[in-house]
C-alpha cells in the first residue's frame, strides 16, 4: 500500500510514479466498488469511487421519478423540440439501444422535484465533473480514463490506469429538430447545473482523442445521465 497527501493507493509489485498525472490515473485504477445501486425502477447499477466521489458505473435508465411518477418516453422530435417538461427515449427511439447505453434525458428531467436520481444519490453537479477531471490529469486525459474497453469505434488517446467509470458511446438527440446522434462514437452527458435560462452544463466525449469536454447546450438536448453518491 502507499499513502500520498492521505490517500491510499493499491498497488502490486514496485512501480515508479513519474508524473502526476500518472499517479492520479492509478489513483482511478486502484478505486474500489461499494455495493450495488438499485433505482426506483428496480435497475442495478455498479459504483465506483474515485477520490471521495462514488459514481454509478452506467448510465441512468430510470422511465419514473422517485415519487412513482412516469417520465414521459417522447419519440416524437417536432414534440420533443418543443418540450419544457421532463422526457425521456432511446437513441434513435429503439429499444435495443435502451439495453446497452441507458436512456437519453432532457434537462427538465435531470431538474424536476420530484427526483430522477435513486435514492441517496444526485445527478452529477458541474462542481463534481470539474473534480472528476482534475482527479484525472485535466481534460485532455479525463476522458479516456473514463471510456469503457470496448464498443467505442476507436480506443485512440487512451491511456493507462482506468478508472471503472465505464464511459459508452451512447449518443445524444439534438434540441431543435430531434435528430439522433448515433452510437458508437460520441458519448454526451448532463450535469445538474445550469449555466443559463435556456441551457446547463454537459460533458462530452468522443472516439477520436482523450479528452472529456465541457460545454453549455440547450435544456432540450438527449443526454446520458450519471449519478453520485449524496
Amino acid at each position: 500500500m502507499i499513502t500520498t497527501n492521505g490517500v491510499t493507493l493499491c498497488r502490486s509489485g514496485a512501480f515508479t510514479v513519474t508524473r502526476v498525472v500518472t499517479l492520479l490515473l492509478l489513483l482511478a485504477g486502484c478505486s474500489s466498488r461499494p455495493e450495488k445501486v438499485v433505482d426506483q425502477d428496480g435497475n442495478s447499477y455498479n459504483a465506483v469511487q474515485i477520490g471521495s466521489m462514488v459514481w454509478t458505473g452506467k448510465n441512468l435508465d430510470v422511465a419514473h421519478y422517485r415519487n412513482g411518477d412516469a417520465i414521459p418516453e417522447v419519440q416524437d422530435p417536432e414534440a420533443w423540440a418543443l418540450l419544457k417538461t421532463g422526457a425521456w427515449c432511446y437513441n434513435s427511439n429503439r429499444l435495443e439501444n435502451g439495453k446497452i447505453y441507458g436512456k437519453l434525458y432532457n434537462w427538465y428531467a435531470v431538474k424536476d422535484p420530484r427526483g430522477l436520481a435513486p435514492k441517496g444519490w444526485h445527478v452529477a453537479t458541474d462542481a463534481e465533473w470539474n473534480k472528476l477531471v482534475e482527479l484525472l490529469g485535466g481534460s485532455e486525459n479525463a476522458g479516456g480514463a473514463i471510456k469503457s474497453a470496448t464498443l467505442w469505434r476507436a480506443e485512440q488517446g487512451s491511456v493507462a490506469g482506468k478508472s471503472g467509470f465505464e464511459a459508452l458511446p451512447g449518443g445524444a438527440r439534438r434540441d431543435n429538430d430531434g435528430y439522433f446522434m448515433p452510437p458508437g462514437e460520441y458519448s454526451r452527458l448532463w450535469s445538474s447545473t445550469e449555466s443559463g435560462a435556456k441551457s446547463a452544463w454537459g460533458r462530452s466525449l468522443g472516439y477520436y482523442d482523450a479528452a472529456l469536454r465541457r460545454g453549455m447546450v440547450n435544456k432540450n438536448i438527449g443526454f446520458s445521465i450519471r449519478c453520485v453518491k449524496d
